[in-house]
């Protein structure tokens, strides 16, 4: 009786362990796939935010540099008068200081600079991401391992467990990321 007992004891012990196995996996796989989730919201909001911010200043940039050159262009032209030489060269001196203010300021804020913040945000995100399906494909693999092999298989079909797909990147992303269309 005792060899009986502590036989169906064993059994159902076995059996916990794997359901209980069988559930932590399936938690596992949900929880990598929630990490992808975090990730790409994270590129969802911070890319086009960069994007946005260096569309800005670019602009702010390239605009004050234009100015610049034409204000200095008329301002040599010698074709204008004292006068409005005069106020050429008052609103010259001031964009220029206004530029070397910026860049005494923030010595830093060149559009190079911003470029290689917004490829290095770019990149953190997009490792992030990779590593999170990584991740996640790790504990699909896990789970799918046990699921499919003996014993777990038949707990596994009794609970309705199903097989889940790794993470394939779609077509579309295989290719290459044009950064020209995020300023167009």
């Amino acid at each position: 009786m005792i060899v009986i007992l502590s036989s169906i004891g064993a059994v159902l012990l076995f059996i916990v362990l794997i359901y209980n196995n069988l559930v932590g996996s399936r938690n596992n796989v949900e929880n990598a796939f929630g990490s992808i989730d975090t990730m790409l919201k994270k590129r969802y909001d911070l890319i086009p935010n960069l994007v946005e911010t260096l569309k800005v200043y670019m602009k702010h940039e390239k605009d004050t540099l234009t100015q610049i050159t034409d204000l200095r262009a008329k301002a040599t032209s010698g074709t204008i008068s004292p006068d409005e030489k005069v106020g050429l060269e008052n609103k010259l001196s001031g964009m220029m200081r206004n530029v070397m203010v910026a860049v005494e300021s923030y010595p830093d804020l060149k559009a190079s600079e911003q470029f290689t913040m917004l490829q290095r945000s770019w990149n953190e995100t997009e490792e992030q991401i990779s590593a999170a399906r990584r991740n996640y494909n790790s504990a699909v693999t896990q789970y799918n391992n046990a699921i499919e092999k003996f014993p777990s298989n038949i707990l596994a079909g009794m609970f309705n467990h199903k097989r889940k797909p790794v993470f394939e990147i779609q077509e579309a992303e295989r290719q290459n990321v044009n950064a020209k269309t995020m300023f167009s």
